[in-house]
């Protein structure tokens, strides 16, 4: 018998590993630079509106107010005067809006002056003046006024912003 051998063809040849790696890094490459070029695309849409936003709040910035600087203090309680013979009691609590960080400072080195001069205030008032929604307004302009006294005589008054009410509870 005779055996005949036929020519044999060569199989098509897979990419190798490295060929694999390297096709594999190249479509991340063109991924990571089109998501690039979107955000780009995106932000320089948005960046002149930022920027001339930018632009005339720093030419407003010089006018417009500080960041205000919350200041509470602690809560009190009160006798209130009465007509009916009945005690009532006010428990408030008060957080002042300041300008400044000196005032704070100010403030809390005078605290018990401040705190006696309101003390002194609420002391004075009728639950019936506290009552309606008015009552409380004209109490925290009161009271601004109040806080806003300088410590020391011939010194400038306080930069008192507002008088906020955290706490307010008439019995």
């Amino acid at each position: 018998m005779a055996s005949t051998t036929a020519p044999q063809q060569a199989a098509p040849a897979s990419p190798g590993p490295l060929k694999r790696i390297i096709l594999i890094v190249l479509i991340a490459v063109i991924a990571a630079a089109a998501a690039g070029a979107g955000v780009w695309f995106f932000m320089s849409k948005r960046a002149p509106t930022a920027a001339s936003a930018a632009a005339s709040s720093a030419e407003a910035a010089p006018a417009a107010a500080t960041v205000p600087l919350f200041f509470p203090l602690e809560s009190m309680t009160v006798n209130l005067q009465s007509d009916d013979g009945q005690q009532h009691f006010l428990r408030i609590g008060l957080t002042l809006k300041l300008g400044d960080a000196t005032t704070q400072q100010t403030l809390t080195d005078h605290m018990p002056e401040v705190r006696s001069r309101i003390l002194l205030a609420l002391s004075n008032k009728h639950p019936d003046e506290l009552a309606p929604l008015e009552g409380k307004r004209a109490l925290a302009e009161e009271l601004k006024t109040l806080i806003a006294l300088p410590p020391d005589k011939g010194a400038a008054p306080l930069r008192v912003q507002d008088v906020l009410f955290t706490e307010f509870v008439v019995q």
